[in-house]
């Protein structure tokens, strides 16, 4: 029989084989815990152990640099290149890599090379890059698992500045890529492609309360409407964005005009066409169009009937060189508003000398009106940023370093520590935004070790305080962009040592005493190692106590950073507002305390079962904040044993709410209190995937494999951030 609908015979397919047929799709409100497990190595081609660092060293690079800039005026019929250089596309898909980064949560930027994949490849900011990623194809294949996308989106933005004239700051390799979509990553709330900005914010009209952690105004956006405040110009409002989109991606005001004035002075905007006409994004289109997406079926379809952000026109008279033409047009003409043949907002210059306009990028010897952007316009109209931009314009030197510096900033903001850079273009300069770490001149063997244990198990301090002190010098790493982490006891230093969630008087008390036994020591060991071998001790201790004759194992070699060494506002970000695995929520947050934990776990770069078996440890450790005993539940504190499964989940035992954070467990029997919990401790009870991993390592026959993990997952977030 026939589909009525589709005249085509209906076939049971026994798949979900679409992204909206998902079998969670029935409870919406249900933890996602996918997104501790979403880069597995199922979904990674290399099935062996593969080292990227030692791919990338084996690399000419050198040979790709110049096979890049070859590239740029290798102009391809399928995709003509505007003046004959690929330059300005290529910046813009390197800009656009990188820009997504934000300072709230790390997460974004170029690291992982996720400009391939959905959402991102599909933005509407994005337009015509996937044209860019095709022309980059022949030398992606050539030089194979050498150099993975996200670097090589990188290196193209570099060669293509310097294949116009421009000497960039220096290049590091080493990011990795991913292979699937990233899940974990909030884009907003918006169910369409540039909502309305009051989506966005707390207050419309205040421009810096937009929703953290995002920073972009608008759903598909990188930073602003570059037609003004949804689609409204004026210029005034749009600096407004600016300042909050780009402090967001951590660039001051300075910073910010030298990119915008930077990122224009080479390439063009595309808005010759009707944007009703083009087909769908590269996600969308028919799978004839092979991953390419908006094909406009008008003219010729790229070249001078090219459509991208519907803006048409060049920021400067020689699109193709760098120079300082960019600040010469803005301020040496009156700038009024015109509509684009895509009919975007534009601004474009009054009485423009003939020798002013560039040339046509497609049609020889057709000169065009330059056009600003209203963010272009705020450079101007803004009394910071005109100040900001006459100094560039008086000074081109000047302008120089100060966009090699924000660039090379723009494009490995999230690459991590410089211990993690890869490559002969690593600049020697250490810049404070890498978070540097002095190296240690020490190693510690193995009885060494053992000596240090025993001293820090005796320094006047409890078990508890030294894994809590450790845990907090570690719990701030971010897998997102590499920040944070115990090493460089950071903790010491102001803004971490004030933090309310380091417990201030606890943590001044087992410092001074580290600082005491590092002061009696004939090997001047670092503040950072000691800390973390202090918790190293207190764990194994309670292994000792359960039963085991179990090493926790430990590396040395962490570093003391100096107040010099740390810019203390780009750190007030990592600051902790909740730690689900001491049990704390510093207020009461729109967001649910186990959707808080599930957050922290992701960037901590921890998996479900790692998630798991810490907070069961934890617990009976009795590490919470504050000494609360919710979740304690054990009449052994201190010894490590799986009795937070063993008790979570026993039939003997029923949950009482008190409040929306706090719980009774009530004896069946004599109806008394037995223990208190907050949500997150009855998570692991009521979630059934957590569920089945608090029964696993409540089983009899997994006592022992529960004091493994425990040891593992404890050893890796001690040491996630030493590259």
């Amino acid at each position: 029989m026939e589909n009525f609908k589709t005249g085509k015979c209906p076939v049971t397919h026994g798949a979900n084989t679409k992204k909206g047929n998902s079998v969670m799709s029935w409870w919406p409100n249900a933890l996602n815990l996918d997104i501790l497990h979403q880069h597995d190595t199922k979904t990674n081609p290399f099935k062996e152990k593969f080292n990227y660092a030692q791919e990338f060293q084996k690399l000419d690079l050198n040979a790709l640099k110049e096979d890049l800039k070859k590239l740029m005026t290798e102009s391809q019929p399928w995709w003509p290149a505007d003046w004959g250089h690929y330059g300005g596309l290529m910046i813009r898909m390197a800009w656009h890599s990188a820009g997504t980064y934000r300072t709230a949560d790390g997460r974004g930027g170029s690291n992982t090379g996720n400009q391939r994949f959905a959402p991102l490849n599909s933005w509407p900011d994005n337009v015509n890059l996937d044209k860019a990623r095709r022309l980059l194809w022949p030398i992606k294949k050539k030089y194979g698992n050498k150099i993975s996308w996200a670097d090589l989106f990188i290196l193209a933005g570099n060669m293509a500045y310097e294949s116009m004239g421009f000497k960039t700051f220096g290049f590091a390799g080493g990011r990795e890529d991913i292979w699937h979509p990233e899940k974990d990553i909030y884009w907003g709330s918006e169910k369409e492609w540039l909502a309305a900005t009051k989506n966005r914010y707390e207050k419309d009209a205040d421009r810096e309360s937009l929703e953290n952690p995002l920073a972009a105004v608008q759903m598909g956006l990188i930073y602003v409407n570059p037609e003004g405040v949804d689609g409204n110009p004026d210029p005034l409002k749009t600096a407004k964005d600016v300042r909050t989109t780009f402090k967001r991606m951590a660039m001051d005001d300075v910073e910010t005009v030298a990119l915008i004035a930077g990122g224009h002075t080479v390439g063009k905007a595309h808005g010759n066409g009707d944007p009703s006409l083009l087909q769908p994004n590269p996600e969308a289109a028919d799978i004839h169009e092979q991953g390419l997406g908006w094909k406009n079926p008008k003219g010729k379809g790229n070249s001078e009937d090219t459509l991208s952000s519907g803006i048409e026109g060049a920021w400067t008279s020689n699109p193709t060189k760098w120079d300082y033409g960019y600040f010469h047009l803005l301020f040496s003409y009156e700038w009024e508003l015109k509509k684009s043949p895509a009919g975007a907002w534009q601004w474009e210059p009054i009485n423009i000398k003939e020798e002013d306009k560039p040339l046509d990028a497609h049609r020889p010897g057709v000169r065009q009106n330059p056009i600003m952007t209203d963010a272009d316009m705020a450079m101007i109209k803004d009394p910071i940023y005109r100040e900001i931009s006459e100094k560039f314009y008086k000074d081109p030197e000047y302008f120089d370093q100060v966009f090699a510096r924000a660039w090379f900033k723009l494009t490995h903001r999230d690459l991590g520590p410089k211990s993690r850079y890869l490559g002969s273009d690593v600049p020697n300069e250490d810049l404070i935004w890498q978070d540097p770490i002095p190296k240690v001149d020490y190693t510690l063997s193995l009885d060494e070790i053992e000596v240090l244990k025993e001293k820090l198990l005796s320094i006047g301090v409890s078990p508890s305080e030294l894994i809590n002190t450790a845990w907090d010098s570690a719990r701030t790493f971010r897998s997102s962009d590499y920040r944070g982490g115990a090493n460089g006891a950071r903790i010491r230093l102001s803004p971490q040592k004030d933090w309310i969630g380091n417990e201030p008087e606890r943590l001044q008390k087992v410092l001074s005493k580290l600082e005491e036994l590092q002061a009696s020591l004939d090997k001047k060991i670092s503040i950072a190692d000691l800390i973390v071998l202090g918790g190293t001790a207190a764990i194994e201790m309670a292994v000792k106590k359960a039963g085991y004759n179990l090493i926790v194992p430990f590396t040395s070699g962490r570093g003391d950073a100096l107040a010099k060494m740390t810019d203390e506002e780009s750190f007030e970000v990592l600051e902790p507002l909740h730690d689900g695995y001491r049990n704390w929520v510093k207020k009461d947050y729109a967001v649910k305390p186990e959707e808080l934990l599930l957050d922290r776990t992701q960037l901590m770069g921890l998996t479900a079962p790692e998630m798991t078996v810490l907070i069961g440890g934890m617990r009976v450790l009795a590490t919470n904040y504050g000494k609360t005993k919710h979740g304690v539940f054990t009449e052994n504190e201190g010894v490590l044993t799986n009795d937070f499964f063993v008790n979570i989940t026993d039939m003997n035992y029923t949950w009482r709410p008190v409040s929306d954070n706090l719980y009774q467990i009530i004896d069946r029997k004599t109806e008394s209190v037995k223990w208190t919990a907050t949500r997150v401790d009855l998570l692991f009870g009521s979630n059934s995937i957590l569920r089945s991993y608090s029964e696993f390592y409540a089983q009899d026959d997994n006592k022992e494999r529960f004091v493994k993990d425990f040891i593992n997952a404890w050893v890796k977030v001690m040491e996630a951030d030493l590259f």
